[in-house]
């Protein structure tokens, strides 16, 4: 469950995007290959920096201040919580973003339309039993 004060830093955060985050949500929010994104989403206490539903992935721009202090550890943390809610994160560094936007979003496109699970291979166990 979302907490309040998370969906208010999420608002606030909207407001207060990096420059690399501004262009990259510039090309997301026009759904390339028909995926959607939603940026700023809220997790649980974490505030993701672009999120694409269908695919349980979490794009994260990352810029100098993640390689600050402590940041990187506390990234470790958060993305280990992610894991366990289902949502693979995906780090991105935000010189990438502003040096070559096209192929960051390429990439970022190619992950979220990988499939989630192979397909079966072959029918259900129930059905060759002869359960229905």
């Amino acid at each position: 469950m979302v907490e309040r004060r998370t969906v208010v830093k999420a608002r606030r955060l909207r407001r207060a995007m990096t420059l690399p985050e501004i262009a990259l949500w510039d090309v997301l929010r026009a759904r390339p290959a028909g995926i959607k994104f939603r940026r700023q989403h809220p997790i649980g206490p974490f505030v993701l920096d672009f999120y694409c539903a269908s695919a349980r992935l979490a794009i994260e721009v990352d810029g100098m201040a993640h390689e600050m202090g402590d940041n990187s550890a506390r990234d470790a943390r958060r993305d280990r919580w992610l894991a366990g809610q289902g949502v693979e994160v995906l780090r991105i560094a935000a010189r990438d973003v502003l040096d070559d936007l096209e192929a960051v979003v390429v990439f970022v496109v190619q992950r979220c339309a990988l499939p989630l699970h192979q397909p079966a291979a072959g029918p259900p166990p129930h059905a060759v039993h002869g359960e229905d």
